[in-house]
């Protein structure tokens, strides 16, 4: 017998919702947001064949289209409480329903989240999820917050999702020891929530990073009307073995590896120093924000202030 879409949702979605007033089953769920607190809301859409591979994990992507939410709520410093899915699926194969809430409830459960409602069709396989979370009120990190003077800072090791994908699609043979660890970061992205509410009381600005560090600084730098200065030595080491090519084309415009960038005071260094080593994360200081035209801009310059032209940016949905 087929699995109906009422079926589908109570088998493998439906969970007790402690956080919320009210969760699936009525035509809206309820929930109430804490004292002092303002709401952050967040929506993206996963497509198969733009977003993920076809053929992927569904465990993975279970992980993924609830991840990539929540790494938008850790750009705003924001504790991540609540989620709607919504899923279009060409057909109901309980194999893969199981393996997908599998990894969709995994990271809810580490990452404090209740899945409080969403809706099911037939169709081509789109995955869309709105994230829902807390941040207390008029402390979110917003891209329009750089200073000039400020440093400019990036979390983890950008560019290892861009090379896992560029892997798998033929265009280039990783190493063995980095084959693993780069594919683990394109289809199973770690949201950095702890790093972004550390930073309320730190950062001036911060975003994160799933269409390239060029591109999405340059979303902080023409928020902030200021320059983005990226100095080239200062950027993370590149993986060794790779390509030099491939790989700093990777840290500088690939995508999908939904780490942090941040600017904060140059007085907050020995502070971010300290929240890195607490959460086993490293920290880069990539850069300065600065008062200088073109304001927008993000210049990739060398350690004696020579400008190094790079023309790719990042990803956009309708030119790439």
């Amino acid at each position: 017998m087929a699995l109906g879409e009422f079926d589908l949702i109570a088998r493998y979605f439906a969970r007790a919702t402690p956080q919320a007033v009210l969760g699936p089953g009525d035509d809206c769920a309820l929930v109430q947001p804490a004292a002092g607190m303002d709401l952050a809301l967040t929506t993206d859409l996963l497509v198969e064949g733009t977003h993920f591979l076809p053929g992927t994990d569904p465990h993975d992507l279970g992980w993924k289209t609830l991840a990539v939410n929540l790494s938008d709520l850790a750009a705003m410093g924001a504790r991540p409480r609540w989620a709607l899915l919504a899923l279009c699926l060409p057909a109901a194969e309980e194999a893969w329903l199981a393996a997908f809430a599998g990894g969709f409830h995994a990271c809810a459960r580490e990452f404090g989240v209740d899945l409080i409602g969403g809706d099911t069709t037939r169709g081509p396989l789109n995955l869309c999820v709105t994230a829902i979370g807390e941040v207390p009120a008029g402390q979110a990190l917003r891209r329009s917050g750089a200073k000039a003077g400020d440093d400019i800072w990036i979390s983890g090791q950008p560019g290892l999702a861009a090379l896992g994908l560029t892997h798998l699609q033929g265009g280039l043979e990783l190493p063995p020891r980095w084959q693993a660890r780069c594919i683990e970061r394109l289809q199973a992205p770690r949201p950095r929530v702890r790093l972004g509410q550390a930073l309320r009381p730190l950062a001036h600005a911060a975003i994160d990073i799933s269409d390239g560090l060029l591109a999405d600084l340059g979303h902080i730098a023409r928020a902030s009307k200021l320059q983005a200065q990226v100095i080239l030595d200062q950027l993370p080491l590149l993986p060794e073995g790779v390509d030099r090519v491939a790989a700093m084309d990777a840290l500088l415009s690939g995508g999908d590896d939904y780490e942090l960038c941040f600017t904060a005071p140059s007085r907050q260094r020995l502070a971010l120093g300290c929240i890195a080593a607490d959460l086993d994360l490293p920290l880069w200081r990539i850069g300065r924000m600065v008062a200088a035209k073109p304001l927008g801009d993000v210049l990739l310059m060398d350690a004696d202030g020579r400008v190094i032209p790079h023309e790719r940016q990042g990803y956009e949905h309708f030119v790439n």
